[in-house]
């Protein structure tokens, strides 16, 4: 059992318990290229939350981390079997809920730890923080807390060399074999403002990938998974005990 993990613990080890930071992985599930499992965000979220809590609960953090949502926003994959979406209004309903429960029980701080690009929480939890004036919210993407090139030589957003290496890392025996994975190839828009990034338009799935991959996962390997998480992990481990240990009158200086 680990203390810091929800799902794991009990009553028994709760019912006197005190936790300064409550931590919210979410995920998705869909598609990953043709070799990954449709639960990749949700793996990556899973193991990379619970090891940087145990990192950061080490150091005298008093996180909890609750079990991973497992639908994300897949508003541009409607026509890709059952990828699930999840729209932004039910995920904003969704944390209401959550929030008025720890907002309750005393536990003023909620990371949002978000495993998936299609998610967007920044505007839903500025409206839930004029609801609950209180709480202290806040979201990070893990799979943007580093500088991927420092770790991997293929560029790419989805099931590419650092997901796929991650996924040989923490569950190599839900990889296909290297002779079964897609090119990752993207289709660009050709309206050059949105190639470049200063504009924004949401991506059909089916018409920018052959295989649901952005990016080449040829050169992933295990090593570099391992190395990767490693250092994903420290980082953020960081992160969940300085907002533990802050006080959210004197965040500013």
């Amino acid at each position: 059992m680990r203390p810091y993990i929800l799902a794991e613990t009990n009553w028994a080890a709760l019912k006197g318990a005190k936790f300064e930071l409550a931590v919210l992985p979410w995920g998705a599930t869909e598609a990953h290229n043709y070799h990954l499992p449709y639960a990749t965000d949700i793996i990556e979220a899973d193991a990379l939350a619970a090891e940087a809590a145990r990192l950061a609960w080490d150091r005298g953090a008093k996180v909890i981390v609750l079990p991973t949502v497992p639908f994300g926003v897949n508003t541009g994959q409607a026509d890709i079997l059952l990828d699930i979406n999840l729209n932004p209004s039910t995920q904003f309903a969704i944390l209401g809920d959550i929030a008025e429960v720890l907002n309750r029980q005393g536990i003023y701080k909620l990371l949002i730890f978000n495993s998936h690009g299609g998610n967007d929480f920044k505007p839903l939890l500025r409206e839930l923080g004029l609801k609950f004036p209180k709480m202290f919210f806040c979201a990070t993407d893990w799979f943007r807390s580093l500088d991927r090139q420092q770790f991997f030589d293929a560029p790419g957003d989805h099931a590419e060399e650092m997901e796929t290496s991650l996924l040989l890392y923490l569950k190599p025996e839900l990889v296909l074999p290297k002779d079964q994975w897609g090119s990752g190839k993207e289709k660009k828009n050709k309206i050059k403002a949105f190639s470049e990034g200063w504009a924004w338009a949401e991506r059909p799935w089916s018409k920018i990938s052959e295989d649901t991959g952005v990016g080449s996962p040829m050169q992933a390997t295990k090593k570099k998974g391992e190395k990767f998480f490693k250092a994903v992990t420290t980082k953020m481990a960081d992160l969940f005990y300085d907002i533990s240990k802050a006080n959210l009158e004197q965040l500013y200086e």
